[in-house]
């Protein structure tokens, strides 16, 4: 074998043909060649970088980027065994929070070296069926999903094909999961709002079919205002779409009733939803927090900036994403010490909140 010398440039070597005469693409056996090295040490320098001298592996590169060599990434996965990517689905890009973990999970796989391939379900359980399945044939390592509500075959595929999954926004006690206690979030926030003198409580959220998010958020209201001996409304406890004309929809419904039976708060399933209340709220000339108080959920870019700044419920999402990618990165290595991850959600006081008017 030739000695490699990095610091000496690698001569240019042009494309090989084939027997007709017709340019063909360059194989590993070509960058062998060029780089004075085994096909062996090639394939090393390329799938398992961490095994091969930083001077080989330099020279290897530099022969394929001169020939124009492409890594088979489908051919490596099936000699490996390992595609060096994996698969995120989450329920709406629309949806900030879901976007910040997207993120900070992709960053944290890429200096891992994986590559990630996201998609949306749209709340959709057929639909995240059909992203699971096109991402395990396109050979992922591993899976990262929000919530805890799947298709039960979603499971048995993923079991099949060997690729861990870990959970994601909520906690279980059977999956590995990184989340938080949703129903506890609002709980504690529904108790701040009860302890200023509010009694009549609303509370908005997004769909709640097929959603172990929301549906706990509404529960967590429920239970505050229960063990103060209260009962919530049920006009005052609304589903609606998601976004900010959601909102707006869910104010009006909220104050169609006599003012003596219309809520003196409201706490909402996102920030979206409290933005559109508190867009309508303004319309109509409805102060916002003297004559009613609101509260959203996930702490959204443009919370802090409204006018009055927004009360939340802060999900640290960024800590979501990158915890979930090393679990997902302890699974697909077999390490499995690690199977609940909590985060806790934060009450972020600002300035839509206050005690209820009492003029």
């Amino acid at each position: 074998m030739s000695t490699i010398n990095p610091d000496h440039p690698l001569p240019r070597k042009n494309r090989s043909s084939n027997s007709d005469g017709r340019t063909r693409l360059p194989v590993a056996q070509d960058v062998a060649e060029l780089a004075g090295v085994s096909i062996a040490t090639v394939s090393r320098a390329l799938n398992e970088p961490e095994k091969v001298r930083p001077a080989t592996r330099e020279a290897v590169m530099k022969a394929a980027a001169e020939l124009g060599f492409v890594l088979n990434s489908a051919a490596r996965a099936l000699s490996t065994r390992r595609s060096s990517t994996v698969g995120v689905i989450v329920p709406s890009y629309g949806n900030e929070v879901f976007v910040r973990a997207l993120s900070s999970f992709q960053r944290t796989m890429r200096a891992a070296g994986y590559q990630v391939l996201a998609a949306s379900s749209e709340y959709d359980l057929a639909t995240e069926m059909q992203e699971v399945a096109f991402l395990l044939q396109r050979g992922v390592d591993g899976l990262m999903l929000v919530g805890g509500i799947h298709d039960p075959a979603l499971y048995a595929r993923a079991e099949r094909s060997q690729v861990p999954i870990i959970q994601s926004f909520s906690l279980s006690d059977r999956e590995y999961c990184v989340g938080f206690d949703n129903r506890e979030a609002t709980f504690r926030a529904a108790n701040y709002l009860l302890d200023l003198g509010h009694k009549r409580l609303a509370v908005v959220t997004g769909t709640r079919e097929n959603n172990d998010r929301a549906a706990p958020r509404a529960e967590g209201v429920h239970l505050a205002m229960a063990e103060r001996g209260l009962k919530l409304s049920p006009v005052h406890d609304l589903i609606v779409s998601s976004g900010i004309v959601a909102g707006r929809d869910a104010f009006s419904q909220l104050m169609g009733g006599p003012e003596e039976e219309r809520p003196t708060a409201i706490i909402c399933g996102t920030d979206e939803i409290a933005l559109g209340i508190m867009s309508e709220a303004s319309e109509r000339g409805i102060d916002i927090p003297r004559a009613l108080s609101v509260i959203g959920f996930n702490d959204s870019s443009f919370s802090a900036v409204l006018s009055p700044p927004l009360t939340t419920i802060r999900v640290d999402a960024d800590e979501i994403g990158k915890s979930s990618a090393l679990a997902l990165l302890n699974l697909m290595g077999a390490r499995t010490t690690v199977q609940v991850t909590r985060i806790t959600p934060e009450l972020v006081l600002r300035g839509t909140v206050a005690p209820p008017d009492k003029l």
